[in-house]
């Protein structure tokens, strides 16, 4: 695939930051979450050689601290901020969706249980698709 083919995704935060590649389909390539201190060479591991043109950032915390060392260390991305309000919810939503309750569990409605996993790679693709259903 070409570099026009990924969108990269980050969910800024004050100590982890969440990381989601995606196609321009929406479909999920990897995601993770990485520490904010460690933010750039979490970076690049992460994209494993892929560069995207295009990257989709939340305007929550640390967002303008995130752009600026995006741009310095990949001036080429176009950046998108994008407002990040209840995507953790949908985050929560998406993991679900992605991870079904297994046991007991599937009988409780799904507001009433909460993930063992920190969700911010989870609400990093749901600004990536946020962005899709904007753009289509």
């Amino acid at each position: 695939m070409n570099i026009d083919d990924f969108l990269l995704g980050i969910d800024p935060g004050s100590s982890k930051t969440g990381l989601a590649l995606l196609t321009c389909s929406g479909e999920i390539i990897r995601r993770r979450i990485a520490l904010t201190t460690n933010f750039e060479a979490e970076l690049v591991s992460f994209l494993a050689g892929v560069l995207p043109r295009v990257c989709i950032i939340g305007n929550g915390t640390r967002s303008k601290e995130h752009q600026k060392r995006l741009m310095e260390c990949w001036p080429q991305c176009t950046i998108i901020e994008l407002d990040e309000a209840y995507s953790t919810e949908e985050a929560r939503k998406l993991y679900w969706q992605l991870n079904p309750p297994t046991s007991w569990r599937k009988f409780l409605p799904l507001g009433l249980l909460k993930p063992p996993v920190a969700l911010d790679d989870y609400a990093a693709v749901i600004l990536v698709r946020r962005y899709l259903e904007q753009t289509t």
